[in-house]
């Protein structure tokens, strides 16, 4: 394919990754409302159609990351193939890592089960504070996109594809998550999770960077990479 169709179909699947994240966020949050783990499993069994529908969202959001890591390596490949390679696989990784839907399942088989430790109020308490835990939390996936967007945006940069404030704003807005989401994890930067306020600002320059984006891809393409580094790569 073309530069201009990997730069569409790019545009198009960062809008597409990004409404379907969103939606099954605003879902899961939804079904799992109340305080308390037998309050959200009380929740979760009332909106067990919204926790269901997050798998195929989350499924989409995932193909959505391999489709990205294709189209953006046949974008920047021209510049350095074996940086792109490198951002191709992180951004691979990341879609692998979220397939996991064992955490959802086990929280639907808690709250609508009658069987087994579904039927243990204890049991269910710890094993649903458990995946509820896990599900909100952040997984190896969001470090794995962190580390390919600031590759790709780098990419994009050095090779003055985009507008340079676009990509330096990318380059900035991955970095941060670099650093700071295995800060976040460790415990030292706000809770882990998808839903608080530090989340929320750390993510906010990346959601502004692909929205951006995506619509330049769409409407105005890439341009060919300048001062393309192929040395000892072979031909991209």
């Amino acid at each position: 394919m073309t530069l201009k169709t990997n730069a569409r179909i790019a545009g198009v699947t960062f809008l597409f990754y990004i409404a379907v994240t969103i939606t099954s966020l605003t879902l899961f949050s939804r079904a799992t409302g109340g305080e308390g783990v037998a309050a959200q499993l009380a929740s979760i069994a009332q909106h067990a159609t919204d926790l269901r529908l997050t798998i195929p969202l989350n499924l989409l959001a995932n193909l959505s990351a391999l489709v990205l890591a294709v189209t953006l390596y046949a974008i920047t490949r021209g510049q350095d193939r074996d940086l792109a390679m490198l951002a191709l696989t992180c951004r691979v990784a990341e879609g692998i890592a979220g397939m996991d839907v064992s955490k959802t399942l086990g929280l639907l088989w808690l709250a609508t089960g009658t069987e087994g430790p579904a039927h243990d109020a204890g049991a269910a308490s710890v094993l649903g504070a458990y995946f509820l835990k896990m599900e909100g939390s952040f997984s190896a996936s969001a470090t794995f996109f962190a580390l390919g967007s600031t590759i790709f945006s780098w990419l994009l940069l050095r090779g003055r594809m985009i507008p340079a404030g676009l990509a330096w704003l990318g380059v900035v807005a991955s970095i941060l998550l670099v650093v700071c989401l295995p800060v976040q994890l460790a415990g030292l930067l706000g809770q882990a999770d998808w839903f608080g306020t530090v989340t929320r600002l750390m993510w906010f320059p990346m959601l502004l960077f692909e929205v951006a984006l995506a619509l330049w891809l769409i409407f105005k393409g890439v341009a060919e990479p300048q001062a393309a580094n192929v040395t000892g790569t072979g031909n991209p």
